[in-house]
């Protein structure tokens, strides 16, 4: 897993552009957190989705690689369904189920007091024989 860390850490510039530290990583899972700055608001002063959905997406790109084959998100879908100003949101991925060649994975979004933000979901297309590298 350590690996799998070290690469989306270093590999993933959106997610670096954007503020978002990938906590942790394991089979299937990964946590991830966003501080939230003043240019991740919107115009009505919450949290932009599309801020909201980076950190969702990350999480489940990494959940979805965490076993090194390479994976590619195929269909997501997100639920908005608290407004967040300020503080910390977190991401916790998890898979729900695997096969040769797809995953699925669910990730709730909450705020640094626990409360959900946003709930997305994401279906993976895992590609034969091609190694996360």
């Amino acid at each position: 897993m350590d690996q799998i860390k070290k690469f989306f850490t270093e590999q993933d510039q959106f997610a670096q552009h954007s503020g978002i530290e990938l906590l942790k990583v394991d089979a299937g899972k990964a946590w991830a957190k966003l501080e939230i700055q003043p240019w991740h608001l919107n115009g009505a002063g919450t949290v932009h989705g599309g801020a909201t959905f980076t950190l969702a997406d990350f999480a489940f790109a990494v959940a979805a690689n965490s076993h090194g084959t390479l994976a590619m998100g195929i269909n997501t879908s997100t639920s908005f369904v608290n407004p967040a100003t300020s503080g910390t949101l977190f991401a916790a991925a998890e898979e729900i189920s695997l096969n040769n060649k797809l995953g699925s994975y669910q990730v709730r979004i909450t705020d640094q007091d626990g409360r959900l933000i946003a709930q997305f979901q994401g279906t993976a297309y895992r590609k034969s024989n091609a190694i996360l590298a």
